[in-house]
């Protein structure tokens, strides 16, 4: 049986059309959603940092961050307030910067101690004017004017981003210690620039649902500063060192001490001998073979199952030993192929 697939390339093409008729009559009409599959480059400048693991993790200590939240919004804000968690994704900043719409209600903090680095807090156009409306003493619906917001209006839902920071700081302790505080606001995306266009940054989009009005209330923080996070996935870490300087060789010598803990197969292998068949089959339990190897030749000794020194055998104590003769030159890339 043929799928739509298959009767495609026989027409001509992927992109050939079929006739329903011959669809149906080769069962292919089930099969017709996986040719119109998309097919998506894999982009190696930027790649795909979190695993399904990592994600169950990321959205139970963010859905923990929307609980805290929610119930200290609730009792200043005087009325009904839902934080719901939608997702935990990588965008590159640019992205990022591109989602937010204009006027944005965007505050900017800082990441003590790790060189520069900063992250956004965008507390969303129309849920920041909900806030407002209730801090102020409102009680009715809110307007929501088409402008950004003024400075005594950020300075009111300022205290919002630093509660959200400091929930921020404890789901993150146990794993990435982070202090961070809120530093400065911008209502422009354009203007915003805490990282390279490029750079990776982990988003998580929670709605904020205040009676009739619902709003994204969004966070960013960038990967360069939640390396130890993915590192411990098995992940391999593409890209340079981020951080201070102090981070940096502690890094470092937490991998030199990872390396040098690291096992590694080390055997010595006599000379080869050969003898027949004969004398093999009428060996007996107790005998002693007879190599003809003498007692200075010299071993091959292996590491990681490679070839890569000669030595002689000896002994320390009571142990047996080998010691290195001469290093033999790594084999070149035609030899581990051929």
């Amino acid at each position: 049986m043929l799928s739509q697939f298959d009767i495609d390339r026989l027409l001509g093409g992927a992109g050939a059309a079929v006739p329903a008729a011959a669809a149906n009559a080769f069962g292919g009409g089930a099969s017709a959603a996986a040719a119109d599959q998309e097919v998506t480059a894999y982009d190696f400048r930027r790649p795909h940092r979190v695993s399904k693991e990592r994600l169950r993790t990321l959205e139970a200590m963010y859905e923990r961050l929307c609980k805290s939240l929610e119930g200290w919004l609730v009792s200043r804000a005087r009325g009904h307030v839902e934080l719901r968690l939608q997702s935990v994704e990588q965008f590159s900043f640019g992205e990022f910067a591109l989602s937010l719409p204009t006027p944005c209600a965007t505050y900017v903090f800082d990441v003590k101690g790790s060189g520069g680095v900063q992250g956004v807090i965008d507390v969303g156009h129309e849920f920041a004017y909900f806030l407002i409306d209730r801090l102020f003493g409102g009680g009715g619906a809110p307007s929501i004017p088409g402008r950004a917001l003024s400075p005594v209006e950020r300075m009111a839902v300022r205290t919002v981003a630093e509660r959200t920071a400091s929930l921020l700081e404890e789901i993150w302790f146990d794993h990435v210690p982070l202090e961070l505080s809120v530093t400065g606001f911008e209502s422009s995306p354009e203007i915003l620039q805490i990282a390279n266009r490029e750079d990776p940054v982990l988003v998580a989009n929670i709605e904020a649902v205040a009676g009739q009005a619902s709003s994204l209330l969004l966070i960013c923080l960038p990967f360069s500063v939640l390396e130890k996070f993915f590192q411990s996935s098995g992940q391999r870490r593409i890209g340079g060192a981020a951080g201070s300087e102090r981070e940096q060789r502690e890094a470092r010598q937490r991998t030199e001490l990872a390396l040098r803990a690291t096992p590694v197969a080390v055997s010595a292998r006599l000379p080869q001998f050969q003898m027949s068949l004969r004398d093999l089959s009428n060996l007996a339990p107790g005998q002693v073979l007879s190599t003809g190897i003498p007692r200075d030749a010299e071993l091959s000794v292996l590491i990681g199952g490679r070839e890569r020194s000669r030595g002689a055998a000896g002994r320390v104590g009571r142990r047996l030993a080998v010691r290195l003769l001469d290093q033999l030159s790594p084999p070149q890339p035609n030899e581990e192929n051929g």
